[in-house]
């Protein structure tokens, strides 16, 4: 108990240090095909390792608790105040992926997340369709289609490495729709399992931006130093990183590690919102509702996947289970993401000149933003 104690008091004192979380692409300026920095870089930060060791006192001490009585007394807490909310749980998913999208209707020009802009109106309509096909078991298979349509229609205007950054998220989202209105019972037993999925893997891939491209991140640091709690900003950017990723893995473990970890993903999102806001939260609102869904969960099953394991491995939910799920985790996105960057642009970025793209134009409010350009009179004088 003391061990566990102290395990899950240094990880407490380490979560109050982690800043609001944003996604950078929607506050700074950003280049997609700009090299990114060698993942030695990172495997030698010893703040990246910090925040590992971090982590894993956090998980194991949790599956220490788990397995008392203190645990089940803390399982049974969370069953009785999050009742409510889970008994509604489909009413809750239909009417947060409605909202969303009538969300993004009313900003108008982005495809389903803010980087994401275009002139082409009809976007904007289609995604107010989507939110009108959510509420009928009958036409929410056409809602998670515009879902995936809408993704590969971005593609004449954005490049597939970019696009990665919401596959995960869109496929979570279009297969819980269509698990949903199934007949069948084993298919809509596992619908919140598809977004549970679909949510870890969207934040880990979008954490590794944080070890890829630290400089990304400079410009919303200096402007809103307090985001770092006083902490320096090249100790902060790795930390930030892997509470990031190691929370979203969080989300695939057990019963009560899944639960603790959306509850702390959930006070970061809504922490955010105050520095960044209503952009955050319009752009985090269906990965929020899922964390609400992922913390109300009463099931005790410890599964990760719905398929068996190789018996190589260890047993889900052991102790050992922790450092090799996370190293498997981190070695498996980690090769994805670098690997198909270098797939996509070589091994030195883009051949092309980098085009630097922003969200934001420059303003007094987004002050890192790009100057305007100046306009060429070409009329006759």
């Amino acid at each position: 108990m003391k061990r566990a104690a102290a395990g899950l008091g240094a990880v407490g004192a380490g979560l109050w240090a982690l800043p609001a979380e944003a996604h950078v692409k929607w506050f700074a300026p950003y280049i997609v095909d700009a090299a990114p920095q060698p993942i030695s870089a990172t495997l030698t930060n010893v703040w990246f390792w910090t925040g590992i060791g971090l982590v894993l006192a956090f998980f194991l001490a949790t599956l220490a608790v788990e397995r008392m009585t203190l645990g089940r007394a803390v399982q049974s807490g969370l069953d009785r105040v999050s009742a409510p909310l889970w008994s509604r749980s489909d009413d809750f998913m239909r009417a947060s992926i409605g909202g969303f999208f009538v969300a993004i209707f009313a900003v108008g020009g982005i495809y389903l997340t803010p980087d994401l802009k275009t002139d082409y109106e009809v976007i904007s309509w289609a995604q107010l369709l989507i939110a009108m096909c959510v509420f009928s078991r009958r036409t929410m298979p056409i809602a998670a289609a515009g879902i995936i349509t809408l993704w590969v229609v971005a593609l004449r205007e954005y490049d597939l490495f970019h696009l990665l950054d919401y596959l995960a998220l869109g496929i979570g989202v279009a297969a819980y729709l269509v698990m949903a209105s199934s007949n069948d019972e084993k298919w809509r037993a596992r619908r919140f399992l598809a977004l549970r999925w679909g949510i870890a893997i969207a934040l880990m891939w979008s954490s590794l931006e944080k070890f890829a491209y630290p400089d990304w991140f400079h410009p919303l640091v200096e402007e809103k130093p307090f985001l770092t709690f006083g902490m320096p900003r090249d100790v902060f950017i790795p930390m930030a990183g892997v509470a990031e990723f190691t929370m979203g893995f969080g989300l695939l473990w057990t019963p009560l590690v899944r639960r603790l970890s959306a509850l702390a993903l959930l006070v970061i999102f809504f922490t955010a919102v105050y520095p960044f806001g209503r952009i955050d939260l319009v752009g985090h609102a269906l990965i929020m509702a899922v964390l609400f869904l992922v913390a109300a969960d009463p099931c005790r099953e410890a599964k990760a996947v719905a398929v068996k394991m190789p018996n190589v491995l260890p047993r889900f939910g052991s102790l050992a289970s922790v450092p090799a799920g996370l190293a498997v985790a981190l070695v498996v996105l980690v090769s994805g993401y670098w690997g198909l960057h270098g797939v996509f642009y070589g091994p030195e970025g883009g051949a092309r000149q980098p085009i630097e793209l922003t969200t934001h134009s420059h303003s007094k409010e987004y002050p890192h933003g790009p100057q305007a350009k100046p306009q060429i009179d070409h009329g006759h004088h």
